[in-house]
């Protein structure tokens, strides 16, 4: 064996090793024990989905830096999200992330899988095309398309942003609007592109 293959045989170990840690020092201790869930974080090698500079980063328990201002959540974030999902085989779940990875944890559960950006999200033209919609961010309120992509008594969950603070959150469709109820304190990095409008101060 080479030294460049040497090299990157030691770092592939590294990091399936900080994988199975992040599992049991980031996702057990908080109360994320649900076997199909662990399963899903053991076999996705989140270090493919994180810039290349912090892949020796990925299992970090905060947000990583991404190009243009981005950040992926941390992994006890989207690992929260999910369970509170609760993704069934006959979903059909939109993804709205600037990273592969929450779309590769949940895409086996899952009838279909479409992922889209924060501003192809606001673009979106669709209706009733989806039971689940995953935000892997903070947002203020879910904007009026999003909801219109939902059918019928679908899901939303993501984060919620409020006052400089973020929760777990999610709402089911009722009418025409999706209104989100928060459940837990998570540290989610907002989305801009869904940040509530600065109101005018005197």
């Amino acid at each position: 064996m080479t030294l460049a293959a040497e090299t990157i045989s030691a770092q592939s170990d590294a990091l399936s090793t900080a994988r199975r840690a992040m599992i049991d020092s980031q996702l057990r201790v908080s109360g994320i024990n649900q076997d199909w869930l662990l399963a899903r974080f053991a076999r996705v090698a989140r270090e493919d989905f994180v810039p290349v500079e912090a892949r020796g980063h990925a299992y970090i328990d905060r947000a990583i830096p991404a190009a243009n201002g981005r950040a992926i959540p941390a992994p006890l974030a989207q690992a929260m999200l999910l369970a509170d999902a609760a993704p069934q085989a006959g979903d059909k779940v939109l993804v709205v992330s600037d990273s592969g990875y929450l779309a590769a944890l949940v895409e086996p559960l899952v009838q279909s899988v479409e992922t889209v950006d924060a501003n192809a999200a606001l673009a979106l033209q669709s209706a009733g095309s989806f039971t689940l919609i995953l935000i892997d961010g903070g947002i203020a309120q879910v904007p009026a398309n999003l909801a219109k992509a939902l059918a019928d008594g679908g899901r939303v969950v993501a984060g919620l942003a409020e006052r400089g603070v973020t929760r777990l959150a999610a709402g089911t469709k009722q009418g025409d609007a999706v209104v989100l109820a928060p459940s837990a304190d998570v540290g989610f990095p907002v989305l801009r592109e869904f940040a509530a409008p600065k109101a005018w101060s005197f």
